[in-house]
């Protein structure tokens, strides 16, 4: 699959425990990696797939059980009412940037190549990293850098991109890395051009919003039994579905009853994250920070 590697495959399609009459859907569709292996479990189930990117829509497969919907997944409740697919026995989702991203130059997604700062995974939509970059503020720009990207000297790298760009303008790779060079610490380059760009990454396409937006709705899709199967790439993303999973809110805290039960939406299926085995990672070298969580609705 050269648009992308599907990440931990075999444990997704475990995890999804399915019923091949049932109906299912993966909200990143992609190359289609994952779809495909859930379409051979299937007999008269159905898979609906989701994907905003123009470029994955290339990939549709040809099958009668199988539903293509080129929106964001933070529509999911709303679409899937509409094709009348309610409720639904299991949900994937393997968040992040695909393979296919990251390797095409004009996307602006990868370090590794000059070329525009775009990063909008739906290119229909206005707002790119240049924007970012060259209308927030000095403060907003901390703040994303700091919040998305953790970035330990969030301050003084919005501050240097804030002054560098009143003498010129930041539209390319090559300029964001020579306005930021001084804040760089040597010896720790990929890594720390990696967490600013997560974070304007993150910014441009409204991640965790959209993330906040899908677990809420996951929790009113499924059919009790039904699985929640998602991979995160990100301590971010990665904490958001342990809560919702663990608790049905963001912040964590379990609420009880009047007898002190736990009142959890979720039951939890994996303790602890499943993530790749060295084989995995050496045969996709972006697998390496994947982390699996299933659950399955009370």
């Amino acid at each position: 699959m050269k648009y992308h590697t599907p990440v931990l495959l075999k444990d997704c399609i475990d995890g999804l425990n399915i019923n091949p009459k049932g109906i299912y859907v993966d909200v990143t569709f992609g190359g289609g990696g994952h779809s495909r292996e859930i379409l051979k479990h299937l007999t008269t189930g159905k898979l609906y797939a989701f994907d905003q990117d123009e470029d994955a829509l290339k990939n549709k497969i040809d099958d009668e059980r199988f539903i293509l919907i080129k929106q964001n997944f933070k529509y999911l409740k709303n679409l899937l009412k509409m094709h009348d697919a309610l409720p639904i026995d299991g949900l994937l989702a393997d968040l992040g940037v695909s393979s296919h991203q990251f390797d095409e130059v004009d996307r602006g997604f990868s370090t590794r190549f000059d070329a525009k700062l775009d990063m909008r995974m739906d290119r229909n939509s206005k707002l790119t990293a240049t924007d970012v970059l060259n209308t927030y503020s000095e403060e907003e720009l901390k703040n994303i850098f700091k919040l998305y990207g953790e970035v330990v000297n969030a301050g003084r790298l919005a501050y240097a991109i804030f002054h560098w760009r009143k003498e010129k303008k930041i539209e390319t790779v090559n300029d964001l890395k020579s306005a930021i060079e001084k804040c760089v610490k040597r010896g720790h380059e990929n890594q720390y051009y990696a967490q600013v760009f997560q974070a304007l990454r993150i910014e441009v396409n409204k991640e965790l919003d959209a993330l906040k937006d899908l677990l809420l709705q996951s929790l009113d899709v499924l059919k009790p039994g039904g699985r929640l199967v998602i991979i995160s790439y990100q301590s971010l993303e990665d904490r958001l579905v342990k809560n919702i999973i663990r608790s049905g809110k963001f912040e964590g805290e379990v609420e009880k009853d009047f007898f002190g039960n736990q009142l959890t939406p979720y039951k939890t299926i994996t303790r602890k994250p499943i993530v790749p085995s060295d084989t995995e990672i050496s045969e996709n070298s972006r697998a390496r920070s994947a982390k699996l969580r299933i659950a399955e609705k009370k």
